[in-house]
């Protein structure tokens, strides 16, 4: 008797349904904070990735168990690209260049990502792969400061607490202004720059300002969502 052909479609192994459908809102849930924290910052809660990314608050706890577990998660790759951006800056020729160019580029990061901009002026213990990083572009752009001095163009009193005032300020004035007026953010560089630069140092011109209506509709905007809620 001929036996009947058997079937070389090997059977799923046990469990993989449930990985694969355990994987599929892992990436439902990251994708779905990369769009809420760019536009909303990091006051987007947790309740509000959960809907975003169609699950339920229960497996939203168990891929993600904190808050500080889903940021590290969702900015791993922009605090490696921010990290990169000061490894690109120090291997500038020109340290003065390079100095300049770091802040423009960590600026328009923050200006493409609203929860990216608080990422940088805020700190997360429990994200210990972030807060490594973090560190880590930390003690490069030391060494960048120390360069762009050497030069002669960077103040002698500028110091790193500058740069977090800087991302603190462009961070804030990126929330204020929204849509509504995209590129004050420049502005405030390009004065900033001003106030870090010896008299002789080499600046590019200063961006142009924003149009007063364009500022006005981001104080109605303002006013429209509240203190603290822009």
């Amino acid at each position: 008797m001929t036996s009947p052909p058997s079937d070389q479609t090997p059977c799923p192994q046990p469990g993989t349904g449930l990985r694969a459908d355990a994987e599929r809102n892992r990436d439902r849930i990251l994708a779905a904070a990369r769009r809420l924290y760019a536009t909303e910052g990091l006051g987007a809660s947790m309740a509000s990735v959960a809907r975003e990314a169609g699950v339920g608050k229960a497996t939203l706890g168990r891929r993600f168990a904190t808050r500080e577990e889903l940021i590290n998660a969702v900015f791993a790759d922009r605090m490696d690209a921010y990290a990169d951006a000061v490894a690109a800056a120090l291997a500038d020729p020109d340290p003065w260049r390079g100095f300049t160019g770091y802040l423009h580029t960590v600026c328009a990061m923050q200006a493409a990502d609203r929860g990216f901009a608080d990422v940088l002026t805020m700190t997360f213990p429990t994200a210990k792969a972030l807060e490594a990083r973090r560190a880590e572009a930390y003690d490069r752009l030391l060494e960048l400061i120390t360069r762009a001095k050497n030069t002669g163009h960077l103040r002698e009193d500028f110091t790193h607490q500058d740069v977090v005032i800087l991302l603190m300020a462009n961070a804030g004035v990126i929330a204020a202004t929204g849509d509504a007026a995209p590129d004050t953010w420049r502005r405030l560089v390009g004065h900033m720059l001003r106030s870090y630069a010896a008299p002789d140092a080499p600046i590019p011109p200063l961006p142009e300002a924003p149009k007063p209506t364009a500022l006005y509709r981001a104080m109605v905007r303002l006013s429209q969502s509240g203190p603290g809620t822009a």
